[in-house]
């Protein structure tokens, strides 16, 4: 699903312009990014969390030419996803 379908879908259900619609979902995306920026975890109650893994500064290798580079220090996103997200896809269950 893309944004923009994800954004028709929620105007079709809850029967909003699609303008409102994707300024709600422009919202959440905003912020969820925002609080990342600023090193928060963000926990989605059934669905999973977003969070921040700090990777130190290492040691790396080219791989084409087999020289050793540097890597600098870094952070990743990460999401997990929740018990109750993993239970649905498992089970392939449609319900919303």
């Amino acid at each position: 699903m893309t944004k923009s379908q994800l954004i028709t879908l929620i105007a079709q259900q809850l029967k909003l312009s699609r303008k409102d619609a994707e300024s709600a979902v422009e919202a959440v995306f905003d912020s969820i990014a925002h609080s990342l920026e600023t090193g928060r975890r963000v926990e989605l109650r059934g669905f999973g969390s977003f969070g921040l893994k700090e990777r130190r500064e290492r040691a790396g290798r080219n791989p084409k030419t087999g020289e050793s580079v540097a890597v600098e220090a870094k952070r990743i996103l990460f999401f997990k996803a929740g018990k109750a997200l993993k239970e649905r896809v498992d089970h392939g269950s449609t319900e919303i």
